[in-house]
């Protein structure tokens, strides 16, 4: 914001008293039409820490959360009956819409032999070759969380090149993840503010750089350092940030030339296309990570390796003592997730799927920003694949400090609630909007009008 706009009252181009006066209304107008849920969780979450069983939970934008009860393709039900057109959908990890048919039934048929077992099973097989079909040639592995694959990507780059550290972009997500939580202040890594108990430096293990900054990159990776830079094709979990044209082949070129892995972490991107980012814009990392909606919805995440990194880490592996490597979790690759997994690839994350969900969401991008024009909004609109996000900002924006810069919680805080009370549910962080195979255009268009009658009252 500038400093003229900070003395004349605006925040995000809109006059205080006027959002002030819709965050009353419409707190007030939420509470009222929810008396059946405030009275379940008062009842409800006296064992639950923060009255809830994720503390996280507690900071989407409404009085108090809403309680779902049912959901059903692009659609969520509240405790008190509401019908709401979901555009978050559980933050992408319902991205192919809630409770597909073929997860469903694989889920009920899995359910009658066992639920995990600590050994494989023939889905498992299938889905590994249903994994290479849709992302391309990796050796697999199979995890239950974004968060544990970026982990054991990362132990396995240390352990193939004996470099110590990660380099990371200044406002990335790779879950929650120690190695990443780090952040610049003037130009240099620390940190992350606001971690919960931390105690280690976590600049001995990362370092931190500007997205789309190459010359900070090949600074960073010429101190011999580092042995991977992570990285999401494009930063999400902020306010959207898109690659210059050149970033990525430069990310791939300095990383061979110092000898880094390059890894792309896809758990958001995959809204992209059919293969995620990674396939529709032909990039060639040396490991590749996809979460969250990767098996419709049933936690789970995957990781590959190049082959020749996997002959590289099976020639570490040969010469390491037996005994625990930090790898793996006891429920992960169970039954379960694996038969999701073979469903979802092979009947619901297709090629048509994507045509659908892509031809929504220009619908959905074109609509809003039609809207931020017409009223004179000084914000903007970024579409990936069926991943949407207006902006509270000019843009486009270049980098990670310009996205801290662009986000307005006070201003995005007011319009969530104020589209929920309209129908439509957008996620809790910044303002991402995804379009489903089961989203239609009727649901599109009334999440166009809330926002348009949203700015009308607003500017």
């Amino acid at each position: 914001m500038t400093d003229s706009a900070q003395n004349s009252g605006l925040l995000a181009g809109i006059r205080r008293d006027r959002l002030d006066a819709m965050k009353t209304r419409e707190a007030k107008a939420y509470a009222k039409s929810r008396p059946a849920t405030r009275k379940a969780l008062e009842q409800g979450g006296n064992h639950f820490l923060d009255g809830l069983p994720m503390h996280w939970m507690k900071d989407w934008s409404m009085p108090f959360p809403m309680l779902v009860d049912s959901a059903k393709g692009a659609k969520l039900t509240d405790l008190d009956g509401h019908e709401i057109d979901d555009f978050c959908l559980g933050d992408t990890g319902s991205m192919f819409g809630h409770s597909p048919a073929p997860v469903a039934k694989a889920i009920r048929a899995q359910a009658r032999h066992g639920l995990t077992f600590m050994l494989p099973t023939e889905a498992a097989l299938e889905a590994s070759s249903l994994l290479t079909q849709a992302f391309g040639a990796f050796r697999w592995q199979i995890a239950t969380t974004a968060t544990d694959a970026n982990r054991y990507a990362l132990r396995v780059a240390r352990a193939v090149t004996g470099r110590p550290k990660v380099l990371v972009f200044n406002g990335c997500y790779h879950g929650t993840l120690d190695d990443t939580m780090v952040e610049l202040a003037n130009g240099k890594t620390r940190s992350r503010q606001g971690l919960v108990g931390q105690f280690a430096d976590l600049t001995l293990g990362a370092t931190a750089v500007e997205f789309n900054d190459l010359a900070a990159v090949e600074a960073a990776l010429k101190t011999g350092e580092i042995a991977a830079i992570l990285t999401e094709p494009v930063m999400t979990n902020s306010c959207m940030v898109l690659p210059a044209p050149d970033f990525h082949d430069g990310l791939r070129a300095l990383s061979r030339k110092y000898g880094a892995l390059l890894i792309i972490d896809e758990t958001h991107t995959i809204s992209s296309g059919y293969g995620g980012y990674t396939s529709v814009h032909g990039l060639d990392p040396d490991m590749f990570v996809v979460g969250k909606c990767v098996a419709g919805g049933m936690p789970t995440a995957v990781w590959g390796l190049r082959q020749e990194v996997a002959d590289r880490f099976a020639a570490y592996e040969a010469k390491r003592p037996s005994g625990h490597s930090g790898m793996g979790t006891t429920l992960s690759a169970n039954p379960m997730q694996c038969v999701c997994l073979r469903a979802n690839l092979s009947e619901v994350m297709t090629p048509k799927a994507y045509k659908h969900m892509e031809k929504g969401a220009k619908r959905l991008s074109a609509g809003l920003q039609k809207s931020i024009v017409k009223h004179g909004a000084p914000w903007h609109v970024v579409r990936v694949g069926a991943r949407v996000e207006f902006i509270c900002a000019p843009g486009p924006l270049k980098n990670g400090a310009e996205s801290a810069l662009a986000h307005q919680p006070e201003v995005e805080a007011v319009l969530h609630t104020a589209l929920l009370n309209r129908g439509c549910l957008i996620a809790p962080f910044h303002n991402m909007m995804l379009v489903s195979p089961a989203t239609k255009a009727a649901q599109i268009d009334r999440l166009i009008a809330a926002f348009d009658e949203i700015l009308a009252e607003l500017f």
